[in-house]
């Protein structure tokens, strides 16, 4: 490959053509600059794929490869060489998240109170709107003066568009900021140059709340936010089609990661059984003779 750069800049356009999100963009060209200097200047071949599979398998978690390995396989597919796609790793799907994962809605709350203290009320609206709403932080940017006047905020995302609806107190808020800050329309959320502000500033300042907040750094980022919003919303209406459809899935399987916990209320409901029946102290199972119980 004698020129990557020129490769790297035909790549762009190529995602740029298909409606890729810039965020998406982004990540496929960083983890392509990674293969190309994992690749050197060898020829491409499948002896050096298969070599860098393994590279990845050493140095990633199995998610992370995955997720390279998609990025590579679009570049390969771009280049004319589908036949040399890499398989992704085998990863048996989650049934629980590890608790050092999950934010909490006590956690979201001290979050809030923590940029409340901070006095910055722009982050903490965009902590409301993200939780209160399921919507990608790159989404934020279709929050409009003109969507909070219609109830309802027009997403577009990965080549698709969908309703997100906005609830009545969360326009309020909005609406009362927007008027304080003189926007009179488009983004809600502005930086101080009057551009729709980036995740990348969003995350830093979610980061910079946890000391105060008493929340571990590794639950703050504005994903988790959208698995809060997914796994309330679940606990109270128990559909997770709906859910797909507010979140903008195209898969149930996918909001079946969102809205997986620590298994915390799994294991209340088991001790709860009273299955093992040791020296007569068997519950009472509504509908099971109690003759038919384990002992």
């Amino acid at each position: 490959m004698e020129n990557p750069m020129a490769d790297s800049n035909a790549f762009r356009a190529y995602l740029v053509g298909r409606d890729r999100a810039a965020a998406t963009i982004e990540k496929y060209l960083r983890d392509l600059r990674y293969f190309l200097h994992f690749q050197g200047k060898r020829p491409l071949a499948g002896q050096i794929l298969t070599e860098y599979k393994a590279h990845l398998s050493c140095d990633f978690a199995p998610a992370s490869a995955n997720s390279m390995i998609a990025s590579l396989n679009c570049y390969l597919r771009f280049l004319g060489r589908g036949d040399l796609c890499l398989h992704p790793f085998r990863i048996q799907r989650r049934v629980y998240i590890p608790s050092d994962k999950e934010l909490t809605l006590d956690e979201y709350r001290r979050l809030l109170s923590a940029a409340h203290a901070q006095g910055n009320r722009r982050l903490q609206l965009i902590l409301q709107t993200i939780c209160a709403t399921g919507i990608r932080v790159s989404e934020l940017q279709f929050i409009t003066l003109e969507a909070l006047e219609r109830g309802e905020a027009i997403v577009h995302c990965k080549g698709k568009s969908r309703p997100v609806f906005l609830i009545r107190d969360l326009c309020r808020l909005l609406a009362a900021y927007a008027r304080e800050c003189n926007i009179r329309t488009g983004p809600i959320f502005l930086s101080r140059r009057g551009r729709p502000i980036n995740r990348v500033e969003i995350w830093r300042q979610m980061k910079g709340l946890c000391r105060q907040a008493g929340i571990a750094p590794g639950k703050v980022f504005p994903h988790n936010l959208r698995h809060l919003f997914a796994r309330v919303f679940y606990a109270m209406d128990k559909d997770i089609g709906k859910l797909a459809d507010i979140l903008g899935h195209a898969s149930i399987n996918t909001t079946r990661i969102y809205i997986a916990s620590t298994g915390a209320e799994h294991r209340r409901s088991m001790e709860a059984l009273g299955l093992i029946g040791l020296n007569g102290k068997q519950k009472k199972i509504a509908g099971i003779p109690r003759r038919s119980y384990v002992t």
